[in-house]
């Protein structure tokens, strides 16, 4: 009796993927995930200006929260997830209000319900004189609150959903001072750490690298 001959059973080799097409797929995937984390959970930022000095000097490359006083649902006000309100003495990046094409970075200084006064170059939260260690003065010339906020501001109380927010050199500060409150639906986040500092790689500051923002 014959033996029946076996079938040969041919399978279809799977085309080798190339380096290039490995690499060209981890790339798109890294693009992907660099966008996702600049959108919802970090974004970088670097510091243009001496407004926030000493805390923050020119060139210092800083990042910042996004998601810690929650994301903004689009087409409302809310906020979700939301970690923490802004609160006094947290460093802010926002929208400008009076140029919404740019972000400036400073401190909140007050909260919605807080009064703020500035009596020559002393900051008072509802009547007091709060402890800090960040905000500065180094000019001594004194200003008349009639011819410039910077030195002397009348009391004001800040609205429920905003935030007061000053620069930490603040004789050299353009901020609710001279241009009010910011909406805290404008905040973008906030800033914890310097990843890098220096104006070009032949002025690198190395004492600053990854230096928490307080």
């Amino acid at each position: 009796m014959r033996a029946k001959p076996e079938k040969a059973i041919v399978t279809q080799e799977k085309p080798t993927r190339t380096i290039f097409q490995e690499y060209a797929e981890a790339f798109v995937v890294a693009v992907i995930l660099a966008i996702i984390i600049r959108a919802v959970l970090v974004q970088a930022f670097k510091i243009p200006s001496s407004s926030m000095e000493p805390t923050l000097l020119v060139g210092d490359h800083i990042l910042v929260n996004k998601f810690i006083y929650g994301l903004r649902i689009p087409f409302t006000d809310e906020r979700w997830p939301r970690f923490k309100d802004p609160k006094r003495g947290d460093v802010i990046v926002f929208i400008y209000p009076e140029d919404r094409t740019k972000d400036f970075i400073k401190r909140v200084v007050a909260v919605g319900g807080e009064t703020i006064e500035i009596q020559n170059k002393k900051v008072l939260i509802n009547g007091k004189e709060p402890p800090e260690h960040y905000g500065h003065f180094f000019s001594n010339v004194m200003l008349p609150g009639d011819m410039n906020p910077r030195d002397n501001m009348p009391p004001v109380k800040v609205p429920e959903g905003t935030v007061f927010v000053m620069g930490d050199n603040r004789d050299f500060s353009h901020d609710s001072r001279f241009w009010g409150f910011v909406p805290i639906e404008d905040i973008k986040g906030e800033a914890f750490i310097i990843y890098y500092s220096g104006k070009d790689f032949e002025q690198v500051r190395w004492n600053r690298f990854l230096k928490i923002i307080r």
